[in-house]
């Protein structure tokens, strides 16, 4: 098969098994280009195929030569459709680990299920024993409420009045203004519920009822606060409240984990192109100005390269690891720097669908939306005919 991208809006339909493969490996180079840090021994990454669950599985594993577990949903490829990003990151994964003499295993299904998460316990139990890093990477559009079988959904909207500001298309790059409707607070309580910490905590009570919880253990999430160009429709909308969840979660863990010598973060990070910020109207614009002030001051970073400094720099420094006021981990402390966030400021007031190739990086912007499928990867030839179908023994 000939795989090239067909996009739905902000969806990619199609993923390429070479390029995801190609983009795996170069996130491998970039950590082993750096110094080694003393990292966690045995790690289970919830939400691991992409993003930044798949950067801390690489991470721990090739800058401290950690044994992982990755969770995520399968999606296998037929002769006639390729399987998702997520599967073929994976394989990628576990067949860079086995080269480089690591332990990796794979447990895919849904991570919210009560199945999912019995199957993990029993595999750490069988083949690693215990584990001293948890990472919760998951981010989904909805949930299976595991106490009444309801399926709930996440919504991203504005909480009190209707938003209204600018835009863009990314992939025509048409700058318009859009009006959001606020959310219902029913929706609210949807979102907090799909994007909270609640399965977060169930996931920590599973693994501590299992027995497979090293006593210092680590366990962190992820979260992001941002400017105040996107505040409105993120920090203080729905997703917003998940995400207060989120941190009330992690306060709690900590306290409890603290006994044994374990701790619970979240870590706010920065924004970055992910198909989810690619549903939310206003964050493409504003990532696009975003990486062309931080590109030109050199301050850009990736999936990986947070990761790392996340890991090397705050989690294994061999010192306390700085928190702020509320607990949190801060690796958005280059995005809101003054000067950083002054200049995205001004692109904003004056960016058109006239000026915003001049003014923005949106092709930067595009060419991350693609590399999240496989596509516009250097180095590989997708006029090339590849067999979409990619096993991953390790998967269970």
């Amino acid at each position: 098969m000939i795989i090239k991208p067909r996009t739905r809006g902000f969806i990619c339909t199609t993923s390429h098994p070479v390029g995801c493969e190609a983009q795996v490996q170069e996130q491998i180079d970039y950590v082993l280009k750096q110094p080694g840090f003393e990292g966690p021994r045995n790690v289970l990454v919830i939400g691991a195929s992409t993003g930044y669950g798949l950067s801390a599985r690489i991470a721990a594993a090739f800058g401290s030569r950690a044994n992982t577990v990755g969770v995520y949903r399968p999606s296998q490829a037929t002769e006639k459709r390729t399987a998702s990003a997520g599967w073929y990151n994976s394989a990628a994964f576990e067949k860079a680990a086995d080269a480089a003499g690591l332990k990796s295993f794979s447990v895919t299904g849904d991570a919210y299920t009560q199945e999912t998460k019995a199957k993990t316990v029993e595999l750490i139990r069988k083949e690693l024993g215990q584990v001293d890093l948890v990472v919760y990477s998951v981010a989904s559009a909805r949930r299976t409420l595991p106490e009444t079988g309801e399926t709930v959904n996440s919504v991203l909207k504005p909480i009190g009045p209707a938003y209204t500001n600018k835009t863009v298309n990314f992939h025509t790059g048409e700058v318009t203004e859009v009006t959001i409707e606020p959310a219902t607070e029913e929706e609210v309580k949807n979102t907090v519920e799909v994007m909270g910490g609640d399965d977060w905590e169930l996931w920590m009570n599973e693994l501590a009822e299992g027995g497979v919880l090293a006593e210092k253990v680590t366990t962190i999430a992820f979260s992001y606060i941002g400017s105040e160009i996107t505040k409105a429709i993120y920090r203080d909308g729905s997703i917003g409240q998940a995400k207060d969840h989120l941190e009330a979660t992690a306060l709690k863990l900590n306290e409890r984990l603290a006994d044994g010598g374990g701790r619970a973060y979240v870590t706010v990070s920065k924004a970055l192109v992910t198909q989810s910020s690619s549903a939310i109207p206003v964050v493409p614009l504003y990532v696009s100005a975003l990486y062309k002030v931080m590109k030109e001051k050199g301050l850009h970073e990736g999936c990986i390269e947070q990761i790392y400094r996340l890991f090397a720099d705050r989690l294994y420094n061999g010192q306390e690891t700085p928190v702020d006021e509320k607990g949190r981990i801060r690796i958005d402390d280059w995005e809101l720097r003054e000067d950083v966030q002054s200049e995205v400021a001004e692109l904003w007031s004056k960016v058109t669908s006239e000026n915003i190739e001049e003014l923005t990086d949106l092709a930067g912007y595009r060419r991350e939306f693609f590399q999240l499928f496989g596509f516009e990867t250097d180095g590989v030839d997708y006029d090339a005919d590849v067999n979409p179908v990619v096993d991953n023994p390790k998967a269970i």
